[in-house]
C-alpha cells in the first residue's frame, strides 16, 4: 500500500485474525520449543550454532524470519553468559539509581512519571564507570548475532535500565521507536511505506538482571502484531488496546535471559504484583547503522543565521515550513534523556519546532539564540 494510514484502515477483525495465526514450530531448525507463539532458544544450542559459520548464518536468517514474517519475538535463555558480570552491573546500576534519584525523578515514555526507576543511557554510564565490567557484560555473542540478524553489521547499541518494584503498574500498550514514539497525528503524517520501513531500523531487546516470574510483570507481548500495516495508528486506539490486554502473553525469565522483538510488536511492561521482586531489565534499542545523512551539517548554525531573515521576510504557511524543513533539525532524537527527558509527551521540542514557535511568538534575536543554545545544551551527552 502507498498513501497514508488512518483510523479507517484499522479493522479489529483483521487484526484479531492476524494475531490468532499459529507459528509453525517445524519451520524453526534451532529453537528448542515454541511457547505461546514465541520461539525459545537455549544458550547451548545457540552458541553451538554460532560457532559454525554456516549454522550461524542459518540461525540469523531464522531469527530475521521470525522478527519479520513470523511471530515477531524470540527468547534466548542464557543470552548473557557471564552472570557475575550481570550481578556486578546490577550493583553499579543500583548505585546510579540512588545518585540520580537524589536529583531527579526522571521521565518515561509509556508509564507514569516516577513510578519506575529508570537509567537513561545505561550503556555509556556502565562503560565509563566500570569498563572491565562492561567488557565482560557485552562479551555476549548471541546478543551481537541477534542484532546483526535484523540490522546487519555496524549496528548501534543503546540501553536503558528499567526497574519496576513490587506494586509497580504496567505500561500502556505501544509500538516502539521510531514511529511508536510519535503522537497519532505525527505518525499519520508519514506515508504508509515509512510505516513499513520503521521496524527495520531498530531491534528491541531486554536482558533480565534478576529472575522474573510472571507475577513480577515481564514484558507483555502480542505475537504477530508487528505484521499489521496500520499498527502505529491502531496501537493508540482503545479497542486495539483492549484486545491487547485480553490476548497478550508473557514469558518468565531467569537472570541473564534475553527477549528480542520487532519494535512494531504491540507490547508493554507488565504489573509487578509480586511482594519481593525488584524487576530490573536492561532494555536495548539497537539501531540500524544506515539511519544517517550523507554529510554532517551544522543545523544549529544554519538555524541561528536563518532566524532574523525569516522574521524579516515574514514568510508563513507552507513557504515558511518548507524553509524550516530544509534547514533545521526536525527530529527530536537522538538526545540526552537525562537532561532532555520526555516529560509531558513522547519527545522533547525539536529544533524545527523551536524555530517555528519563536517566529510565532516574535522572539527577539537574542532570546531566540539563548533558547536555541539551551535546546542544544540539553541534548549533549
Amino acid at each position: 500500500m502507498f498513501g497514508y494510514y488512518t483510523q479507517v484502515d484499522c479493522r479489529i477483525d483483521a487484526f484479531e485474525a492476524l494475531i490468532s495465526e499459529p507459528l509453525e514450530a517445524s519451520s524453526l531448525r534451532f529453537a528448542s520449543e515454541v511457547a505461546q507463539n514465541i520461539p525459545i532458544y537455549t544458550a547451548s544450542d545457540t552458541y553451538a550454532a554460532l560457532a559454525d559459520p554456516a549454522d550461524r548464518q542459518a540461525l540469523m536468517a531464522e531469527w530475521a524470519g521470525v522478527f519479520g514474517g513470523g511471530s515477531g519475538v524470540i527468547a534466548i535463555k542464557g543470552a548473557m553468559p557471564d552472570l557475575d558480570a550481570v550481578d556486578q552491573a546490577t550493583e553499579i546500576f543500583e548505585q546510579i539509581i540512588e545518585e540520580e534519584r537524589a536529583v531527579s525523578s526522571g521521565g518515561d515514555h509509556f508509564g507514569e512519571r516516577g513510578a519506575n526507576d529508570r537509567i537513561w543511557n545505561s550503556l555509556q554510564k556502565l562503560c565509563l564507570r566500570a569498563p572491565d565490567v562492561f567488557a565482560r557484560y557485552f562479551a555476549a555473542p548471541a546478543i551481537a548475532a541477534v542484532s546483526e540478524a535484523w540490522l546487519g553489521p555496524w549496528y548501534q547499541m543503546t540501553t536503558q535500565i528499567n526497574v519496576v518494584r513490587p506494586g509497580g503498574k504496567a505500561q500502556t500498550c505501544h509500538r516502539d521507536y521510531h514511529l511508536g514514539f510519535m503522537t497519532d497525528a505525527q505518525a499519520r503524517a508519514f506515508p504508509a511505506h515509512a510505516h513499513r520501513l520503521s521496524p527495520t531500523l531498530t531491534l528491541q531487546g531486554a536482558v533480565a538482571h534478576c529472575d522474573m516470574p510472571i507475577e513480577s510483570g515481564p514484558t507483555k507481548l502480542l505475537p504477530n502484531s508487528q505484521r499489521y500495516g496500520p499498527g502505529y495508528v491502531a496501537a493508540l486506539m482503545p479497542e486495539f488496546r483492549a484486545l491487547f490486554e485480553e490476548r497478550h502473553v508473557q514469558v518468565p525469565l531467569q537472570k541473564g535471559d534475553g527477549v528480542f522483538f520487532n519494535p512494531a510488536l504491540f507490547h508493554a511492561a507488565g504489573d509487578n504484583v509480586s511482594t519481593d521482586v525488584n524487576r530490573m531489565a536492561n532494555l536495548m534499542q539497537i539501531g540500524s547503522p544506515m539511519g544517517r545523512t550523507l554529510e554532517r551539517i551544522d543545523r544549529s548554525a544554519m538555524t541561528r543565521a536563518l532566524y532574523p531573515a525569516l522574521r524579516d521576510l515574514g514568510l508563513d504557511g507552507p513557504d515558511r515550513a518548507a524553509v524550516i524543513g530544509a534547514a533545521a533539525e526536525g527530529y527530536p532524537f537522538p538526545t540526552n534523556l537525562d537532561t532532555d527527558p520526555p516529560i509531558g509527551g513522547l519527545a522533547s521540542e525539536s529544533q524545527a519546532e523551536l524555530l517555528s514557535r519563536a517566529l510565532d511568538e516574535g522572539m527577539s534575536v537574542q532570546d531566540f539564540e539563548t533558547t536555541l543554545a539551551e535546546n542544544q545544551r540539553k541534548r549533549r551527552p
